[in-house]
């Protein structure tokens, strides 16, 4: 597999693309089957992925297995489901559903599924005479600009707060808070009261209140996020789950909340800068996040938990501490993928200081032109470059928009610049249809809180 621009600091790196299309190519050579994959999720929604692999028993079993694992678990944290199924061949379905279950290689995917659903992740299999059609649906979102806002971005190493008035921010504020390091959720409790408070005093009353949060959110309730890590499961059920709607109410009994997934804000942000859809918004902060605005300008009810998906297919790539797997977004695009590649780049970095101060000492050596710093820009270019083109397998992409921490400063334009080489160079057909964008400074800080404050409606 050649790499027209190769990872400056990760010469490992692998891209899912580009092994993707390899393997298609050589599968389709050998005389390839058809293999549909789908996943279901909520209210019989079923998302599917055609691909060509290698006959069964012709020497390619494991390559087979090893790939479409990869591609389940893309399809898993981009739409979402309970159940997998896999069409066609007997032996691939075999090998998903070893590692798709409570023991297999998958547990923690199986367990997060469950979580968000309520229900076990099952593996089907079918002939591919009866694979599954696609079924989705999408709704409308945000733009509501009326009335005295509250719009909340819970990051994980800030949060930020903005006061709207008729889609005029007031006031904004950023404060840090160490939510993933709490096991009392209280501290988080306090955290957003806070915040809300503190927006609540510059207005002259609270209309609807708009969140926009790490995690995956079903009615507003929070059914999985990384802000609550070390908080236990009863603590969870108990005090977490409708924690939002719990403190929607001391602002009025009746005002509108809406909770999104951080991800799908900053694709609204950007929808509504560029006034165009088709919009995945990329959040670059103590994780990554993504979101997604369709063609027609809705979400879609997909997950888009990008963090999860698999964006290097070498199995030495650095392995995510939570998740337990590897080559996963979350090691690549965020605070940790700075981290990560700051030793190679020639980096010492202290080990006392938390997470988001590494960070920031790269952005202060990246403010002084250290080639170093630049180093490291540079490679998470080359991988976003590569990780937009395998997106682009799953998502109808017209822009791409870039935010959080991580893309602050002089590194998120490099970031930018990367990325557009590689499309330039590597999918010259995607560079035509998809941009890359990436807003002003201050949008990049506090325009999730603000985009966030019209997702409620307003109910006359």
């Amino acid at each position: 597999m050649n790499l027209k621009l190769q990872a400056k600091l990760d010469q490992g790196f692998q891209p899912m693309v580009l092994v993707f299309k390899d393997f298609e190519m050589r599968a389709k050579a050998a005389g390839g089957e058809k293999l549909v994959i789908g996943i279901e999720r909520n209210n019989g929604l079923i998302s599917t992925f055609e691909m060509t692999v290698f006959p069964d028993g012709t020497g390619h079993d494991e390559e087979n297995i090893g790939l479409v694992e990869r591609i389940v678990k893309t399809l898993l944290w981009v739409k979402g489901g309970y159940k997998v199924i896999i069409a066609g061949s007997k032996m691939i379905y075999d090998g998903i559903a070893k590692a798709y279950n409570p023991d297999g290689a998958r547990a923690f995917d199986c367990m997060m599924m469950k979580k968000i659903y309520e229900k076990d992740l099952v593996v089907e299999w079918k002939p591919i005479e009866e694979a599954p059609q696609t079924q989705e649906s999408a709704t409308p979102v945000g733009r509501h600009l009326d009335g005295c806002r509250i719009g909340f971005d819970a990051g994980g190493s800030d949060r930020k707060v903005s006061a709207v008035i008729d889609g005029e921010s007031v006031y904004s504020e950023e404060v840090v808070w160490f939510p993933k390091l709490n096991a009392d959720p209280k501290y988080q409790y306090e955290g957003i009261m806070a915040a809300m408070k503190s927006a609540a005093e510059h207005l002259p009353r609270v209309d609807a209140i708009g969140v926009s949060s790490a995690g995956c959110y079903v009615n507003n309730r929070i059914m999985t996020a990384s802000l609550f890590i070390k908080v236990s499961d009863e603590d969870f059920e108990k005090y977490v789950k409708n924690m939002y709607i719990d403190i929607a109410k001391e602002f009025g009994e009746n005002v509108p909340l809406e909770v999104a997934n951080d991800g799908d804000v900053t694709a609204l942000a950007g929808a509504m800068d560029l006034e165009d859809n088709a919009v995945l918004g990329i959040a670059m902060g103590t994780s990554e996040a993504g979101g997604y605005v369709d063609p027609a300008g809705n979400i879609t009810g997909w997950l888009n938990e990008l963090a999860f998906a698999p964006v290097d297919y070498s199995k030495d790539a650095m392995v995510d501490e939570w998740s337990g797997d590897y080559g996963c977004g979350v090691k690549y695009f965020s605070q940790d993928g700075v981290i990560k590649l700051a030793p190679a780049a020639g980096i010492e970095l202290d080990e006392s200081l938390s997470p988001a101060e590494k960070l920031k000492v790269v952005q202060g050596l990246m403010a002084e032109n250290d080639p170093r710093a630049a180093a490291i820009y540079d490679t998470i270019g080359v991988y976003f470059g590569y990780a937009i083109a395998y997106y682009s397998l799953f998502y109808d992409i017209k822009h791409v928009l870039i935010m959080g921490r991580v893309t602050s400063g002089e590194g998120g334009v490099i970031i930018l610049d990367r990325a557009n080489k590689v499309l330039n160079e590597e999918f010259p057909e995607l560079a035509k249809k998809c941009k890359l964008h990436i807003p002003d400074e201050k949008s990049r800080r506090v325009g999730q809180s603000v985009a966030a404050a019209s997702l409620p409606e307003i109910k006359k």
